[in-house]
Formats: C-alpha cells, sequence, structure tokens
C-alpha cells in the first residue's frame, strides 16, 4: 500500500532539492492527526475542491458573465486550467505538485460576481474601511468563511498554502502579506502559479474572444505569440476547420509559454546557485519567470486583449451594469442590513464589523445570485 509515509519518502526521492517538501511544512493554525494515505499538501488541495466557495465558481465570471452563454469560460474552469498547467510545469521542475496545485485551485475563492469589474467596484465601496482585494478575500475565505469544521473556522490549511494563496502575485506589499514573512520570497511552487495564471487567461480569453467574434484574427495579426502559433497549425493542417485550427494555435501557444517558462525558471535557479527552500526565499528576487523575448510578446499580447476584447462596448457594458448592482447592494445592506439572510444577521451581531461582513457576503455571490437579489431588493414587482 502506498500511504503517506511512502509518498513523503517518495518526495525526498525524485523532488528537486529546492522543492518545499510536504514533511517540512509549518502545519496548521489548528494541530490535527495526520491522514494514513495523504500527506498535508494533497490534503489541503481536496479541502478546497470540496469547499463551498470553490463550487460557486462556476457561475462568477472571468470575461463573459454566465448568461451570456455556457461555452465561455468562468472562474472554475479558469481555476482548473491555471492548475492543470501549474501541475505540468512543477512536474517538470521537480517541484510538489500537490502544493502548487492547491495555491492554484484556491487563488481565485475570494474573487466577487463579475469578474474585475465586481472586485473594482467593490474594493471602491470598502475604501473607507480597508478596501477589498480578492487575494486577501481567497485567504480570509479559507482560514474564517468557510464552515464545515466543528473544531475551527476556514479550512485550516498548511501554512504554505495559505502563504501561496497571499504571496503568489508580485505585490509583496500588501497587508495581507505581513504575516508570512513579508521579507522573503515564496517558494517556486507559489511563484510559478502567477505565471500559469497568465498562461491560461491569456490563452482562454483569446479563445472566448474569437469564439464570440469579438476578437479576430486580424485584431491579432500584431501578437506574435497568437500569429506565429495558428500559422504553424494552418501548416501542419491545411483545409482544417477553422475551430480546430484555432484549437490547434492554442496548444501551441501554451506549449511555448509553458516550455519558456520552465527553462528559464531553471536557469534563473542555476544562476542563483539555488540548493534549498530558504535559498529560493533569501534570493531577494523572484527566479520564476519567461525570458525577455516571450514576456515581450505576452505583452503585446495583454495590450491586444485590452483594447480589443475587455474594452469593447459589449464587456464595458455588462461591466458597467455590474459595477451597478455591486453597489446598489452594497448601499442597500449597510442601510438596513436585516435585509441579508438571518446567518449573515448573526455575524454582525457577533462580529460588530458590518462593512466586512456585507463585503463577504456580496464577493461571495455568483454572478445570477447577484442578479436576482438585485431584483428582489429593486424590482417591485419581484417576489422577495
Amino acid at each position: 500500500m502506498i500511504d503517506r509515509r511512502a509518498l513523503l519518502e517518495r518526495e525526498r526521492e525524485i523532488l528537486a532539492s529546492y522543492a518545499m517538501h510536504s514533511a517540512d511544512t509549518r502545519g496548521r493554525d489548528f494541530p490535527e492527526p495526520e491522514h494514513d494515505l495523504r500527506p498535508p499538501f494533497q490534503r489541503d488541495r481536496d479541502r478546497i475542491v470540496h469547499c463551498s466557495a470553490f463550487r460557486r465558481l462556476e457561475y462568477k465570471t472571468q470575461v463573459f458573465v454566465n448568461h451570456e452563454g455556457d461555452y465561455y469560460r468562468t472562474r472554475l474552469t479558469h481555476s482548473i486550467e491555471a492548475a492543470q498547467i501549474t501541475r505540468t510545469v512543477a512536474r517538470a521542475l521537480g517541484l510538489n505538485e500537490d502544493l502548487a496545485e492547491a495555491i492554484a485551485l484556491s487563488h481565485d475563492l475570494g474573487h466577487t460576481p463579475f469578474g474585475h469589474a465586481g472586485e473594482k467596484a467593490l474594493n471602491r465601496l470598502m475604501a473607507p474601511y480597508g478596501g477589498f482585494e480578492h487575494n486577501a478575500q481567497s485567504l480570509r475565505v479559507v482560514e474564517v468563511l468557510e464552515k464545515r469544521y466543528p473544531e475551527f473556522p476556514g479550512l485550516n490549511l498548511s501554512w504554505e498554502v495559505r502563504e501561496g494563496i497571499a504571496k503568489h502575485s508580485s505585490a509583496h506589499d500588501r497587508p495581507v502579506v505581513k504575516r508570512f514573512d513579508p521579507q522573503l520570497q515564496a517558494p517556486l511552487e507559489a511563484q510559478i502559479v502567477d505565471y500559469t495564471d497568465e498562461i491560461a487567461y491569456n490563452t482562454h480569453d483569446v479563445d472566448d474572444g474569437l469564439q464570440s467574434m469579438i476578437l479576430t484574427k486580424e485584431d491579432l495579426a500584431q501578437a506574435e505569440l497568437w500569429q506565429e502559433a495558428y500559422e504553424g497549425a494552418r501548416a501542419r493542417y491545411p483545409g482544417a476547420d477553422e475551430s480546430v485550427l484555432r484549437y490547434q494555435a492554442l496548444r501551441r501557444m501554451i506549449n511555448r509559454l509553458v516550455t519558456d517558462l520552465v527553462a528559464t525558471t531553471q536557469a534563473n535557479v542555476e544562476a542563483a546557485g539555488a540548493k534549498s527552500v530558504a535559498d529560493i526565499r533569501a534570493a531577494g528576487r523572484r527566479l520564476v519567470g519567461f525570458s525577455p523575448a516571450v514576456e515581450a510578446s505576452c505583452r503585446v499580447l495583454k495590450s491586444i486583449l485590452m483594447d480589443r476584447l475587455y474594452s469593447h462596448y459589449r464587456v464595458k457594458r455588462m461591466a458597467v451594469k455590474a459595477a451597478k448592482v455591486i453597489e446598489d447592494l452594497f448601499h442597500a445592506y449597510m442601510e438596513e442590513p436585516r435585509q441579508m439572510p438571518t446567518h449573515v444577521q448573526l455575524r454582525i451581531e457577533t462580529e460588530a464589523d458590518t462593512p466586512q461582513v456585507v463585503a463577504d457576503y456580496i464577493a461571495g455571490m455568483t454572478d445570477r445570485f447577484a442578479l436576482d437579489e438585485h431584483k428582489k431588493l429593486f424590482d417591485p414587482n419581484e417576489k422577495v
């Protein structure tokens, strides 16, 4: 039988010396007996997949609101795609796949409905109370808001997973990072998530943009990443259906980005002389990254996506409507908290922090729940 001890021994045999080993975890805030079969980071990954916040990502916007079509990515499918790419990169670099995947799967747990438009609106509304940021909220979800265990709040995840949620993005000056050695770099397992997240959204946003016909191949002609991949697919499969060529081009884009990320990161680690997790933490800079040429190509692609997709009038119209929904809900609940469900009202009584409880409630909503709530509160013909 391959139990937890056997898996820990396997880690010692196959992981790189600079990988985060499960046996070296700082543990959990609330001590628990170890599981017979699963190492701690695998257990964390499983807790994330089974939590309610993860399921709600199915109906939270990536770019297109859920009711615009079943084809488009949601926060859930984005998180799954990012996690798949993360496992590939982690395995190629000899890192701890369970830790890296747990961070990838949890990185958007705290995201609002309606994507970045919803986050910007809630951050603006919460500015007098400390603001709102989805990475900090993801940490709050796993530490406080999930209610699944009688012994402790949250999911009681390992220190390294929570550190990765807080520090996987490049900005280490955020308040949420202060509890996680802000003067040190995160392990590579966390660092790669910032880039695998980017690989996932850059490629699938191209796919969704083309599928929606908001983006065209002509729009993408100046994006070397896309153009090279598309021309390669067309040369390899002349006469193939356009949808097949699009998929094959996206495959090539992902492969190029992943391959470059692995090769560049490996070279950076070797150049830094990093032999251990302590070396990675003390490096003074992030060692994960793309080569300069690929980094430049990514900037061009992101610029086109911003100009042609994210700023398109159809996307902007929904973003403005979404911000209005978030704003109306926030003001309604702040003015009269008893419009929220009883279990939410009880939190206000016990925590005495109405703005935070209201923000938690709104951030946890799916797109369609927020739209339904808005109708119930503001449409007099809608049943409450």
